[in-house]
């Protein structure tokens, strides 16, 4: 018999993150987290070992990978492949949901 398990995490009482993210809802193989955040020149590069895929849900942000940038508005979506190294320059208040597989944990590798 298949898991038929249902999640709601509601969002003002998420865990968040050292670095400003807000866990949303989490299973085996994916994970979803909110970020909400102001303007910043970024943290510096760093690689992840998941695959990320984001929408903006409002504001505009840089993403660098490699040789590339790519703005970032409401309603652009966009993908980081597990390991490539990136970082985000935040221009104007942004706001994305963003997922991970394999699942980006409260409790586990995300905040270093």
């Amino acid at each position: 018999m298949s898991d038929t398990t249902v999640k709601k995490v509601t969002a003002a009482h998420s865990p968040t993150g050292d670095l400003g993210q807000t866990y949303l809802v989490s299973g085996t193989r994916l994970s979803m987290r909110l970020w909400d955040e102001g303007p910043t020149d970024g943290l510096g590069s760093h690689s992840r070992p998941y695959e990320t895929v984001g929408y903006v849900l409002e504001g505009k942000a840089e993403l660098h990978i490699g040789d590339q940038v790519i703005t970032l508005e409401s309603g652009d979506s966009w993908l980081v492949p597990e390991g490539a190294e990136h970082h985000y320059v935040v221009h104007e208040q942004f706001q994305a949901v963003e997922a991970t597989a394999p699942p980006a944990r409260v409790d586990d590798r995300d905040d270093d």
